[in-house]
């Protein structure tokens, strides 16, 4: 495609050198540059791509967009000078893949928690009602059947335009996709056109790159700010900053709720360790996901299924149908006994921020007898470390017996990431818990005091991942996998 069409609509500070040329390709990092390609200068946190502009022309880049020109320039390259090259990229990309975004019905979830369950029951619910449909998650992404592995949230600006231009071409309908606070403030959804967005919840959490609780809600208002007339925007009712993101927008607003008055109204009836008996608008339906944080998740994918034209009645038949997604409050051993003779159950979840935890520990102890609770958690390296603390008397304070461990330490000493969680308990609340480095000796060690009598184990922080990230090192490691191999080690009946 040529450049002058690329950058027709851009409003460039500066463009020096000839802007007719064909570019082949787009691409951000020097690495990987190939002949003809339009290469990126990005800003980031840790490195500024300024600093290999002259890497990326030698390898066969043809122009670059930046934000400032380079030192020495190369008579053959043309330099397109922007004020925001993340802002500029989206757009460009948009442009390169033909707009794929205005060819689907396209739908982005923000919100701290329950981002990737919403999305993933929406990718399942048009699946089975017939329709070709695309999903962008943090576990996982898909072109209708066919998978492709996630490495972020939301992807760069080119990889994101690229995939929906691959679901466009495969003929998919509808694309559902998380919208990380990151992704927003970098730009990487600008030039995307959306039919609707979703607003599940806003708590503690990326503090350690938005730096305020303020700047973390602004993020997530601008995706609703840039929203046009034409989409919806549905939010949750109950958390006081569901209105706050859409003061400024001009999308259609609906709410959803489960303790006040909203377009869409949600009450639980019943509910057990096999699932939730629902009321959802004036209608009954049976679901085996489990916890009010799953009634706000699966009320949000009626509404917006709903919003996007599906029967009432079938939206509900197909949610009845659907089973929880991996590592989102997922029950890995259950019904079962110990070599004991005592029942256990143990769960998975994703929980790594202090209100899905708190959600977690409420659910299970809203629903348990007389198990005792045992919670395995810990908390990620070179992240936000001031939930730490918080997050350790939530588990102690909720849990029969804690033990906390490694998470994804990182580049981070995992002693020195324990050291931050204990150090918010006092001493009763340390008489109840234990500190364990090593993940897999942690769950271990739940699994044995499981042992003695009937009990719960839950699993958090990791869910779905089948990592551990050491050293800038990502070693296989998965928390379902771990805790029925050591079960079996342990003599436990299956």
């Amino acid at each position: 495609m040529n450049l002058a069409d690329l950058i027709k609509d851009l409003q460039p500070l500066e463009i020096k050198g000839v802007p007719a040329i064909e570019i082949t390709s787009l691409g951000l990092n020097s690495q990987t540059v190939t002949n003809g390609q339009l290469f990126f200068a990005l800003r980031g946190e840790n490195t500024d791509g300024h600093r290999f502009i002259a890497d990326a022309t030698a390898k066969g880049a043809v122009a670059v967009v930046c934000e400032q020109l380079p030192e020495k320039q190369e008579e053959k390259i043309c330099y397109i000078v922007v004020k925001n090259t993340h802002a500029a990229m989206g757009k460009i990309a948009a442009t390169f893949y033909g707009n794929p975004s205005k060819h689907l019905q396209l739908v982005g979830i923000t919100g701290t928690n329950g981002k990737t369950t919403t999305v993933t029951l929406l990718y399942r619910l048009f699946r089975a009602t017939g329709y070709k449909t695309g999903l962008l998650s943090t576990v996982t992404n898909f072109i209708d059947n066919v998978e492709i592995p996630a490495t972020h949230t939301t992807p760069d600006a080119i990889t994101l335009n690229k995939l929906l231009a691959e679901m466009v071409q495969a003929g998919c309908t509808y694309c559902f996709m998380e919208v990380s606070s990151h992704a927003i403030v970098q730009e990487r959804i600008a030039g995307l056109l959306f039919t609707g967005a979703l607003f599940s919840n806003i708590t503690h959490d990326h503090l350690d790159y938005h730096k305020t609780f303020g700047e973390y809600i602004r993020a997530k208002k601008l995706f609703f700010d840039n929203l046009p007339e034409t989409a919806f925007a549905l939010v949750n009712a109950d958390d006081r900053n569901g209105r706050v993101m859409v003061q400024n927008t001009k999308a259609k607003v609906k709410t959803y709720s489960l303790q006040t008055l909203a377009d869409f109204h949600c009450r639980i009836i019943e509910k057990s360790f096999d699932g939730m008996q629902l009321l959802i608008n004036n209608t009954e339906v049976w679901t085996p996901f489990i916890g009010a944080f799953n009634a706000y998740n699966l009320l949000s994918v009626y509404a917006t299924a709903q919003l996007l034209g599906v029967e009432k009645n079938e939206a509900l038949r197909l949610l009845s149908a659907m089973g929880p997604v991996a590592g989102r409050f997922e029950k890995v051993y259950g019904t079962q006994r110990t070599a004991h003779k005592q029942p256990l159950t143990v769960i998975v979840d994703y929980a790594h921020t202090p209100d899905a935890l708190q959600n977690v520990l409420n659910t299970i102890n809203d629903i348990r007898c007389d198990e005792q609770l045992i919670t395995v958690v810990g908390c990620g390296g070179n992240r936000d470390a001031a939930k730490r603390p918080v997050m350790a008397c939530m588990a102690v304070d909720n849990s029969d017996k804690t033990i906390f461990t490694s998470d994804n330490p990182r580049f981070e000493d995992p002693e020195a990431i324990l050291a931050d969680m204990k150090a918010g308990l006092d001493a009763a609340q340390r008489s109840k818990a234990l500190f364990i480095t090593e993940r897999r000796e942690a769950v271990r060690a739940a699994l044995m005091l499981a042992q003695s009598g009937s009990a719960i184990v839950l699993i958090a922080g990791k869910g779905h991942e089948t990592y551990q990230e050491i050293k800038g090192v990502k070693i296989h490691f998965d928390d379902k996998e771990t805790a029925l191999e050591l079960l079996h080690e342990t003599g436990t009946k299956k």
